[in-house]
């Protein structure tokens, strides 16, 4: 799971938030050859992103942010060599970064991915059931499972199909 919250994430935390918006994550990876990726994600405060009330994130949205964020970065510097930015919104099928997150969605179907095997398997999906300390429980092929929070390497929900 993405842990400790890292002086990466608290700089842009530290922009996203006071233009009225909640900072669901940041991703950061290599990209190959083409360079690194610094993948921001953003949501309105409480916008579970589904709901019949939610105002949805839009592309004017993920560019005021992306204009804000890309100075903060230029000045503050802190990657070191080439990384495209991105600025997205969480969509349908939204990562979830952090313990909280899988108290706030409760009751949704989630895919997991781990970082080893457990019980012989890597990826898993089922409803998150709840959270207990460092594991979340899931409700997986109808049986709970509780995972350690420190084994999951991504978790993501799975759309709701009406």
């Amino acid at each position: 799971m993405r842990h400790p919250e890292s002086e990466l994430t608290s700089l842009v935390r530290s922009v996203v938030e006071p233009m009225g918006y909640e900072l669901v994550g940041v991703d950061y990876f290599q990209r190959g050859r083409r360079g690194a990726v610094l993948r921001v994600y953003i949501d309105y405060p409480g916008d579970a992103g589904s709901d019949a009330g939610s105002r949805g994130i839009t592309l004017d949205d993920c560019g005021r942010v992306s204009h804000q964020l890309s100075g903060v970065l230029d000045v503050q510097d802190p990657i070191a060599g080439h990384y495209d930015l991105e600025v997205s919104s969480p969509g349908l099928d939204r990562p979830l970064f952090t313990a909280e997150h899988f108290d706030r969605f409760r009751g949704r179907k989630v895919r997991v991915r781990l970082t080893a095997k457990l019980d012989e398997r890597r990826n898993l999906e089922g409803e998150i059931a709840g959270r207990e300390q460092e594991r979340v429980v899931l409700r997986v092929d109808g049986e709970s499972r509780e995972i350690p929070l420190a084994m999951i390497e991504s978790a993501r929900l799975v759309p709701h199909v009406t």
